[in-house]
């Protein structure tokens, strides 16, 4: 298998967690890419229209994207536990967790992308504002809704919060999302040690 990467991607990030639990990274070629909201790297496109990372090029030739889709698709190779729970209330729980994360952090890219990327003149305060309101409404939610479940527990959800909260780390650590959030942050220390985890920091 080959993955387009980036060091700085919570959503490669992610994938390579998944990887890692499942005992499979060693069977993942990384690409270098260029992955830019504007100006794209053509390498990718050839196998994703949109450009994005990750894209995943399994062993049989298949283009496979988008992270949640690749982190299904490595669900389904190797022997260790799953990470997508089969059926019943956990499996929805769990991916409703990892929406919840992954939309937490397309709203920190695209407030990212508004100070990095676009213009200082086109720039919109009141939208950029708008995206860090989701993040901290999210972090709420992982804080009063969802630690019971993030608790002792390793599924995609748990997966996909600690990489959205990593990245906060990361990129915005002015935000102080652990300010107010005790539990969250005491299970967040814990669950960044393993090894998947700090095998995968981002960088750049």
């Amino acid at each position: 298998m080959k993955l387009f990467f980036s060091p700085a991607s919570p959503f490669v990030r992610k994938v390579m967690v998944c990887a890692i639990e499942r005992g499979i990274d060693g069977q993942i070629d990384k690409l270098g890419s260029a992955a830019h909201p504007i100006n794209q790297d053509a390498a990718i496109k050839a196998h994703n229209p949109t450009g994005k990372v990750p894209t995943l090029v399994a062993d049989d030739g298949m283009a496979i994207y988008d992270s949640r889709v690749i982190c299904e698709f490595l669900d389904s190779v190797g022997s260790a536990p799953a990470l997508f729970p089969a059926a019943g209330a956990e499996r929805w729980k769990a991916l409703v967790l990892h929406s919840a994360a992954d939309e937490m952090l397309d709203a920190a890219l695209l407030a990212r992308y508004e100070t990095v990327a676009r213009p200082e003149a086109l720039r919109w305060a009141d939208w950029h504002q708008g995206q860090i309101t989701k993040i901290h409404t999210t972090v709420k939610a992982y804080s009063d809704e969802w630690i019971g479940h993030l608790e002792g527990r390793l599924d995609i959800g748990t997966v996909a919060a600690a990489v959205s909260l990593g990245y906060l780390d990361f990129r915005f650590p002015d935000i102080g999302w652990r300010n107010g959030h005790a539990r969250l942050s005491a299970w967040y220390e814990r669950f960044v040690e393993r090894p998947s985890m700090k095998a995968t920091m981002p960088a750049g």
